[in-house]
Parts: structure tokens; sequence; C-alpha cells
């Protein structure tokens, strides 16, 4: 199914339907982040090729948005069944690419067929509705109002290298059930799985040109995609850098952003110490903390930090370290820059006098995972996210203050409290500026019905299947006069 895209080693592009080859640049490396080597090839593209895809997305997308619901949700549902019949096919590309554990990977295509699923079913329930002139004073019921939803037009969907199947279905899906046709502009790393998900749309039968792919160097074609003239919606994934940037540029499009986080772990005094030690920990560390909802720092109470500190210790001794094609928890980052930039945060707070429990080793991209108590505000480790598997433990006097040092970072994506009280977990949740706060339970994203959303530097706008379909459309009023319905 999948042999067109591929020509030797060189993934092609899908534009108006075909997979073709860049006919400018030659094409750029997609290593592994474990040895290096190069795994295959992908087209880098030209702004002119670039127009071809938005062409033929703009002059599909008025013939999809005719298409009726049903049959849009019957195709995706199609697609749904495909993905899942080469599960295990995409999930070892995807493992090779990025590094994520095997596991992990096909749970991340499964998961990704059950998004489409419930994508088809719940964009079939986006309904409109008839408001009557009468509620407002002065009219009577010969003036009513008919609302549905239209669509917006050309998606662009950027998506991120740490869940390039599922990240990217959760812009496309909600997209083709609003109507939209859609650009995704895959990662680097992360492309060759990306494409192949679009061959699973197109294998499907969704029409030429409804979905297209671009595939580039951010430096040739990253400010132009987002400010071309034929987007209507942006949705990115990302890091909060390049999430400003686009904010910037995009100007009156409206904005779907998904941004990073310091996700902060409130442990009270009442809390049950083993289960959140248990949650911290798979929170933190899964896939080797290359989450932007990955628990990031620990604020815990004094009198039993103690206690905590050594239950999140025997759990991270217990972490499998390894390679991706093994039943690991930790693999290499995804690229040297990335483990650079976590051993920077490693070496400050030793610097500065953080404890180190356990980790702090590093071999090429794998940075063993790492475990830091005492861990004080004036480190970088206190505030940066480093998206890896690194956690400091923040010692706290009272819950104010553990909320005033969660309050004071620059994100704003998710936080979590322990305790048995149930009045003072809604106490910090209130307090908390924040999408989403979990009460005893890791920082985490979905199910994926759920809204998911940032404030402050974590992003712009609601994600959740029925969030997405309604942020990827509009209403469309159409007023109906049957007479004079003024008092006289």
């Amino acid at each position: 199914m999948f042999r067109e895209i591929v020509s030797g080693a060189t993934y092609r592009c899908l534009i108006d339907g075909q997979w073709r080859d860049g006919r400018v640049h030659p094409p750029i490396d997609v290593t592994s982040p474990c040895d290096g080597r190069v795994i295959g090839k992908i087209q880098a593209l030209s702004k002119e090729e670039v127009d071809e895809a938005f062409a033929a997305a703009k002059a599909a997308q008025k013939k999809w948005a005719q298409t009726p619901v049903n049959h849009r949700a019957v195709l995706l549902h199609k697609a749904a069944d495909l993905l899942e019949e080469h599960c295990d096919e995409i999930a070892r590309i995807l493992s090779e690419e990025i590094a994520k554990d095997i596991d992990s990977a096909v749970s991340e295509v499964q998961r990704t067929a059950d998004f489409i699923r419930f994508t088809a079913d719940e964009g079939k329930h986006m309904e409109g509705e008839t408001v009557g002139a009468d509620h407002f004073p002065g009219f009577k019921k010969q003036r009513f109002s008919v609302v549905t939803r239209v669509p917006l037009g050309v998606v662009l969907a950027i998506a991120p290298f740490n869940y390039p199947v599922n990240l990217s279905v959760s812009k496309i899906a909600p997209a083709l059930m609003a109507g939209n046709s859609v650009i995704l502009k895959p990662p680097t790393a992360g492309a060759l799985s990306a494409l192949y998900l679009a061959e699973v749309f197109r294998a499907a039968g969704l029409p030429a040109g409804v979905l297209n792919t671009v595939t580039g160097r951010g430096s040739e074609i990253g400010d132009y995609l987002v400010t071309h003239p034929d987007v209507d919606f942006i949705s990115f994934t990302g890091s909060t850098a390049v999430g400003r940037r686009i904010a910037s540029q995009a100007q009156m499009v409206p904005l779907l952003l998904e941004l990073g986080g310091k996700d902060a772990a409130i442990i009270l005094e009442d809390a049950d110490l083993q289960d959140a030690a248990k949650n911290i920990v798979a929170g933190a560390y899964s896939y080797s903390g290359q989450r932007c909802t990955a628990v990031k720092r620990v604020l815990v109470m004094e009198s039993v930090a103690d206690e905590l500190a050594a239950l999140l210790k025997a759990h991270v001794d217990k972490l499998k370290v390894g390679l991706p094609s093994q039943p690991v928890q930790i693999t290499p980052l995804i690229n040297k820059q990335a483990a650079d930039f976590v051993q920077e945060l490693i070496d400050d707070a030793v610097e500065k006098g953080a404890q180190l429990l356990c980790g702090g080793r590093r071999e090429g991209n794998l940075i063993y995972p790492t475990l830091f108590d005492r861990v004080t505000t004036d480190m970088r480790l206190a505030w940066e996210e480093p998206f890896g598997p690194v956690l400091p433990i923040l010692r706290v006097q009272s819950v104010d203050e553990a909320i005033r040092i969660a309050n004071d970072s620059e994100y704003g994506l998710q936080s979590a409290v322990f305790t048995k009280n149930i009045d003072r977990a809604f106490y910090v949740a209130n307090n908390l500026e924040v999408g989403t706060v979990h009460i005893n339970n890791k920082t985490e994203r979905g199910p994926d019905h759920f809204p998911f959303l940032g404030v402050k530097a974590s992003g712009m706008g609601t994600q959740g299947i029925r969030y997405s379909i309604e942020a990827m459309s509009r209403p469309k009023v159409v007023i109906i006069n049957l007479g004079d319905e003024r008092h006289e």
C-alpha cells in the first residue's frame, strides 16, 4: 500500500492526490536519534511547489465542503480501519525515526485510529440552531435566524516530532469533518510516519487535493507557509518560541496553538504518597519526558518530602533504559541539541547545590533518568522545560507557596494536586493558572474528547475532538423575515 510514497529511500509529498518528488532542492536526511544513521530522505519543497499544494487544497475544499457529513464520516472510518490494519508497519517506522519504544509506538497508532473514529462520529452531531427574534424586546415571531456551521477553508496543520501520527490526526480529522482541506507540514523527525499516515487517508478514498503534505527546511518554507494568502486557519503544536513567531506573523488568521509546559505536581501532607510517586514517575519519564504534558517539577510539603523523595527514587531506579526496539521507558532523545540542553540543566542544578538522587549519566543522545531533590528557585531546572528525563523536587512550607511557585512560571498548561481532602484539592485547583488541573493523577492529555488547552505561554485556543471541530468551523447565519414584526 505504501510503495508509492517511497522512491528508493526518498519519501515523496502528496500534492493534489499524487505522490511527487521535489523538483528544485536536494532531499533532506532523516537520521536515527540512536546512532545518527540515515534512515530515509524527505523532499525539500520550493515555494513554488508549496503554491501548488495550496492551489490544490483551495480548489478541492469547495467540493469537499459540499460532501455530506455522513459521507465524510464513512471515509474517516475507512481510514481508521486501514491505519489499524497497518499498525505494526507504521509503528516500526515511527519507533525507528523518533526513538519511541515500540510498545508506545504501537499504542500511538492504535490511539490514533480510535481518535479518527470518534471524530467521525462526533462530527455527525455538530448541528446548528434556530434563534427567534421575539426573545429580544420589540420583535415578534415573524423573524428568525437559521444558524449552521461552515468550514473555514484551508487548514495548515503543523505537527511535532514527539507524536507525529497522533498529533497530525488531531488536526487532520477534525478539519476534514468540518469540511476543510488540509496542508500537513510534518516535522523532519517524524516525517516518514506522518507521510505514511497521509497515504492511509488517500487509500481510504479521500478526494485529490483535500489532504496535501509539504516537507522542507523551515528556513526555506516555514515563514512562507504561515503567511501564505490561502491559509484560513493554523493549527500548530511545538515550542513556545516558534508559536510566538507564528502568532506574530498570522495577523488575522485564526490560530490553535499547543506549546510548552512546566507542569507541576503539588503534594500535600495527607496525600497517598505511594500512589503519588507511581503517578509522578509515569508522568515525568514516559517517552523520556519528551511530552508537553509531562510532570516537570514536584512541589512537595517539607513534612513528607523525605518519604516522597525515597519513593520516587525507588520507582525511577526501576525504569528500563535502552533502544526503542526493546521494552524500555527511556530511549535516546530526539537529537544532540535536545540532549545538550538537558545536560545544561543538569549541570546547572549540580553546580548550585541540588541533591542528585539518581541518574545524571549520558551516552550520546541517551540521558539516563535523573532525579534531583532540594532544587531551589535560583536553578534553571525549576523554571525551564527540559523535554527530557530529568525531574526536580522543590520543597515548600505551605500550600500557598506551592501555588505561587507553580504560577510564577511563564507556562500554564497543566498541573496536578495530590491530597485526600477534596476541599483543599479544589482550593489548589481554583488558584492555579493553567488550562487543566488533575486531582490525584499525573498530568496527561486525554481522553481525547476532553477539552485540552494552555494559558499564558502554553498555547491559544481549545482542542479536544468537539472543540477542535468547532475551532475549525464558524457559524453561518441566515435571517428569515416573514413580514413586518416591529411593534407599531
